[in-house]
């Protein structure tokens, strides 16, 4: 997507809707930051085609967005400088501000070039400092915007339970909460430990006096960090399900039939977990991998920067599952 300040190459984006007439709603997703530089450039936006998928079956137009200076979106990401407001001369809103506006550039775009999207309602949805962008966004929304949905929402987290400033990003909710009026969810696992809950709801105090309202949702734990449950579409289905259908936001009556995986025999040995998640394999991608060790063990990647990458996380991922027996081999591959 050609917009302000995303020179050289403008904001890699992916559209997913289910192709029928007229227009539908607009939804937009956006990502997290990791702490590894490295993975920021790597970011692509098929690693989010699965809540795409959940929406458009809804009756959205979902556009996921890689916002400035991650993977190869062209500009200065949101916490360049900065440190996402860590460093001294930094702020949150700064940054939440920046995230936000690559938001409001998705609508501009999708309102003169996709004639399939309705930009007089829309929906959107982040993780991470993505759900950080959502507070941010309710607070200087696009005209369509009618809720916004934040997993596990912050900055400056250390991943162990630690803040960077505290005070700094209660003092940038609170500012968020004095000018915003869309409905909001709100959703933090139990063992999420870059914001635990505690933390979040000091983050939710702190909007709230500022005058915001929010529906917090306190998840159950999920994996090993909670922080990632915005990766498993089922742990939220139901809760996302809610919320739209209580402010009149979902267009169907019952979502369209998801997309079903072709006619793969699937890798020998796998046991009924591992071929439901080879079955998921199949319809994820490109730039995937899919590994097994013959005996029940695997390991997947999708939605990679590269093919090559895929290979390795796959492999890696099996691996970590690997206690004993043969070691693990890439079985199949997507581009």
């Amino acid at each position: 997507m050609p917009v302000p300040q995303s020179f050289p190459n403008g904001l890699d984006a992916l559209e997913v809707y289910v192709s029928t007439p007229g227009k539908h709603p607009l939804v937009l997703l956006t990502h997290g930051t990791s702490d590894n530089p490295e993975e920021r450039m790597q970011l692509t936006p098929w690693s989010q085609l699965g809540q795409a998928l959940w929406f458009a079956r809804r009756g959205y137009v979902a556009l996921v967005i890689v916002r400035k200076g991650y993977g190869s979106s062209g500009g200065k990401q949101d916490g360049a400088g900065a440190n996402g407001g860590c460093r001294n001369g930094g702020n949150f809103e700064e940054s939440g501000d920046a995230s936000a506006e690559d938001l409001r550039q998705a609508v501009i775009y999708a309102e003169k070039s996709l004639p399939e999207a309705d930009t007089s309602t829309v929906v959107s949805a982040g993780v991470s400092t993505g759900g950080f962008a959502q507070v941010a966004l309710t607070a200087n929304p696009p005209p369509g915007l009618k809720a916004a949905v934040s997993f596990a929402g912050g900055r400056g987290g250390d991943g162990n339970g630690h803040l960077c400033d505290e005070g700094g990003l209660e003092r940038a909710f609170k500012g968020y909460g004095k000018k915003s009026h869309a409905p909001m969810l709100w959703i933090y696992a139990d063992n999420d430990k870059w914001f635990p809950p505690p933390f979040a709801k000091k983050f939710e105090a702190a909007f709230e006096e500022g005058g915001g309202k929010d529906e917090f949702v306190h998840a159950p734990a999920d994996g090993d960090d909670g922080h990632h449950l915005y990766s498993h579409v089922a742990a939220w289905s139901d809760t996302v399900d809610k919320f739209l259908g209580e402010h009149e936001l979902l267009p169907l009556t019952a979502p369209y039939v998801g997309p079903q995986p072709p006619k793969v025999d699937p890798p020998a040995g796998l046991h009924e977990r591992g071929l439901e998640a080879f079955k998921s394999f199949l319809i994820l991608g490109p730039s995937k991998a899919f590994a097994t060790n013959g005996l029940g063990v695997y390991g997947l990647a999708v939605g990679q920067f590269t093919q090559e990458l895929a290979d390795e996380r796959a492999l890696e991922n099996c691996n970590k599952a690997r206690h004993e027996g043969p070691a693990c081999a890439i079985v199949s591959r997507g581009k």
